[in-house]
């Protein structure tokens, strides 16, 4: 089984490849901009709320609250905020402190200066009563925020945010970040794959159906979902486009058949009139030689005597008679070679139409003392045109009447019918005693004006296509025929449908 190698330019693998980068490149900036600016705007909202704290401790010590309130309220701000707040007065007395080592640092304020040294921070703001400082203590390496400011009674405030706690915060953010872009990947990649697999099957779908519209099949349709997007009506008009071309495509097939049935019926007619135009000029140059011979003998009184003159007259109506009846039989032979004429098929009595012919044929039968014999069945039901199925037997009989010879003292034709019930049909056969046929002449027997003996005289009768127009009305039928030697003598069959 072949491996099926993957399309790294198919629409699905790009739409893929598309969305995993857009998911890996979002992840990737939130990771730099938590590292770049994260700090920066914690920095930042810390000093908003710095200036917050101040004006609130400012108005705490502006109004008429006692110390324990203000105190309380001092205390919930420092431990919400993990602020360390330092009040003193102007005389440098410790008012409050939420943090006595913050108190011991700060404890001289002429040592604040020296705590807290200008060369090792730069100012993040400042106005009028207050300044804040990013600042280093020198005793323990630690950055902080430090707040410096005076209220409106004259107190001092020091309040004082570790830095440490930001660069803590962005390093345990960084940690958490990388853990969901893990997670987003995996979790991303299986929604991504199926997302474009949405997305790509039904346009993978439109291409199968056009390239099989290409090869002009347009049995697969799009199957039209719910969702009435783009893709849906592009579905809708390519199933559109497929049924009119389907359409399209019958009509022209079907205009193309019957242009070629056209062509072809002109073709057949060209032939048969070719074959026909051939077939009368070659057998008519006989007849009509001895037609011109006795009349001009009668024009020139080669003979005076009444006996002679009936004689060639009655030369002249028997080649006549022939060559209507030569003409007659080619035309309706071209007919049915050419399929140019219906069957009227019923139901009828074979074994009927059989006795029917040997009535008409006693004359001949007589006259060449021939005994005819028939077998036991006496209903036998075919469904077939009874007109053309007694010309065959016609010229079965005809035929065995003039090949009829004597084989041990009797010269005999026998008609027999034989049912085959497992085919459904009937075998009629016609045999003749007499002398077989050639193997290398039963084939072209069948052949329009062959003879097997060129011996024979024009006093038969025969037109040389009696054999020839059984062929096309069996063919037109679709049934076996043929020539079987026997014994004594030759079979002619021939096979029809029963009827019930």
């Amino acid at each position: 089984m072949k491996k099926k190698v993957k399309n790294y330019k198919s629409v699905k693998m790009k739409l893929f490849l598309s969305l995993s980068i857009v998911i890996i490149a979002i992840i990737t900036c939130l990771i730099i901009l938590n590292n770049v600016i994260f700090e920066t705007f914690y920095l930042h909202t810390k000093q908003e709320t710095l200036k917050s704290v101040y004006k609130q401790i400012n108005e705490y010590y502006n109004s008429n609250e006692s110390t324990e309130i203000i105190e309380s309220e001092l205390e919930k701000i420092a431990i919400k905020n993990n602020f360390d707040i330092l009040i003193k007065s102007s005389d440098n007395t410790s008012i409050y402190t939420s943090n006595k080592d913050f108190f011991y640092k700060l404890g001289q304020v002429n040592q604040i200066i020296q705590q807290y040294t200008l060369s090792n921070s730069g100012a993040l703001e400042g106005e009028d009563k207050f300044t804040i400082e990013k600042t280093q203590d020198v005793t323990n390496g630690m950055n902080y925020v430090l707040l410096v400011g005076s209220l409106d009674n004259g107190y001092l405030l020091f309040i004082r945010l570790p830095i440490t706690s930001i660069e803590e915060s962005v390093k345990i953010s960084n940690e958490f970040l990388y853990l969901i872009a893990g997670f987003i990947i995996v979790i991303g990649g299986i929604i991504v794959l199926f997302v474009s697999k949405r997305f790509s099957d039904p346009i993978l779908e439109l291409n199968d159906i056009a390239k099989k519209m290409s090869n002009l099949d347009f049995s697969q349709k799009y199957k039209v979902t719910n969702a009435q997007d783009e893709i849906d009506e592009l579905g809708k008009s390519i199933n559109t486009m497929s049924n009119k071309l389907e359409a399209t495509i019958k009509q022209l097939r079907t205009t193309n058949i019957e242009l070629e049935k056209d062509i072809e019926q002109k073709s057949k007619i060209d032939d048969m009139r070719k074959s026909f135009i051939s077939d009368v000029s070659h057998e008519l140059k006989t007849p009509i030689a001895l037609i011109q011979g006795y009349s001009e003998g009668l024009l020139e009184n080669v003979n005076v005597d009444d006996e002679n003159r009936k004689f060639y007259a009655s030369v002249i109506l028997d080649e006549a008679v022939k060559m209507d009846k030569l003409v007659k039989q080619l035309l309706e032979l071209m007919k049915l070679e050419y399929e140019k004429r219906e069957f009227n098929n019923k139901k009828f009595n074979i074994v009927e139409l059989e006795k029917e012919v040997v009535r008409k044929s006693k004359v001949m039968l007589d006259e060449n003392q021939i005994e005819v014999q028939f077998d036991e069945n006496e209903f036998i039901n075919v469904y077939a045109d009874d007109f053309y199925i007694e010309q065959v037997i016609t010229n079965y009989m005809t035929n065995a009447i003039k090949n009829a010879k004597e084989k041990d003292n009797i010269k005999m034709i026998k008609i027999n019918n034989s049912i085959d019930k497992n085919r459904n049909v009937v075998r009629v056969s016609v045999f003749n005693t007499g002398d077989i046929i050639k193997e290398e002449d039963q084939a072209r027997i069948w052949n329009r004006f062959y003879k097997v003996d060129e011996s024979r005289n024009r006093a038969d009768g025969g037109t040389g296509i009696g054999l020839s127009l059984v062929k096309a009305i069996m063919n037109n039928y679709e049934k076996k025929y043929g020539v079987v030697n026997k014994d004594n003598g030759v079979e002619f069959y021939f096979e029809l449908d029963l009827s019930e």
